[in-house]
């Protein structure tokens, strides 16, 4: 009788922790859902499709040429296929890396000067911009990043790779929070980024408005503060390891929904 009523015991604490943990995970998405009815965001967007159409930099051009891989000024549906290999440049791009092409290329800007830009000023607050608009005209739309290049899934693998690499201080890996699920952090929850849903909720809600900062953050922000969690020296901005980063969670999410940009605490 003892052990039936340890374990009736046992039982009734785990569904309790349970109830409690599905109530605060219930809460904070409630949080979530209010605020997103007034994301700050939208002002950013907003910004960003000035600039789109804005003659600025050297050559006083606007970007309504840029080719975001779906022709020349196309943008509805360019965010949900990104990063893609692009044959202009010979490599794979994510969106703040292309974008800097197109700034450079048709603007007469330099790319390298706005990409050693610290976040939050000067061209990169631009920058920052202009990625939440693209993103936002393909809210809504499904992940299907394409792998028909050889170079696209040697993104893949590449980013694949990064991953699961355990290094640092802490002998951290991207794994340690986002390779499993039912993996929380205080009261946050972690996406399992190594498959569908997970990757498309993780990877497909940047950019974000950071209620937090105060501040619109891109996914190059983003991984740089994962890396910067990690105890690793901060990445480069548009670097081939954040892109490859990207493209294997975006690859992983296919199918899922763009939420971008969202709003996080």
């Amino acid at each position: 009788m003892r052990h039936m009523a340890a374990a009736a015991l046992m039982a009734a604490v785990g569904t309790g922790a349970a109830v409690a943990q599905k109530s605060t995970a219930d809460g904070i998405a409630e949080y979530r859902e209010m605020l997103a009815d007034g994301n700050p965001a939208e002002l950013f967007e907003m910004k960003g499709e000035e600039l789109w159409k804005q003659k600025r930099g050297p050559k006083s051009a606007s970007l309504e040429q840029c080719d975001l891989g779906k022709g020349a000024g196309v943008v509805k549906g360019a965010f949900v296929e990104l990063p893609r290999y692009f044959a202009d440049t010979g490599r794979v791009q994510d969106l703040e890396s292309r974008l800097l092409s197109c700034m450079e290329s048709l603007q007469g800007f330099d790319a390298r000067k706005i990409a050693a830009t610290p976040f939050g000023k000067d061209e990169q607050k631009n920058m920052e911009a202009l990625v939440a608009w693209v993103s936002a005209e393909s809210k809504g739309m499904k992940f299907n990043l394409p792998q028909a290049h050889a170079q696209e899934r040697q993104m893949y693998e590449v980013g694949k790779r990064v991953f699961f690499m355990r290094s640092g201080s802490h002998d951290f890996a991207c794994a340690s929070c986002h390779g499993a699920d039912d993996k929380r952090i205080r009261l946050q929850d972690l996406p399992n980024l190594t498959k569908a849903p997970g990757a498309a909720a993780g990877f497909g809600a940047w950019p974000a408005y950071r209620v937090s900062s105060g501040e619109l953050w891109s996914m190059q922000r983003r991984l740089n503060d994962c890396f910067r969690q990690q105890r690793f020296p901060y990445p480069g901005y548009a670097s081939d390891v954040t892109i490859a980063l990207s493209v294997y969670m975006g690859v992983n999410g296919k199918g899922g929904e763009s939420t971008a940009p969202a709003i996080k605490r």
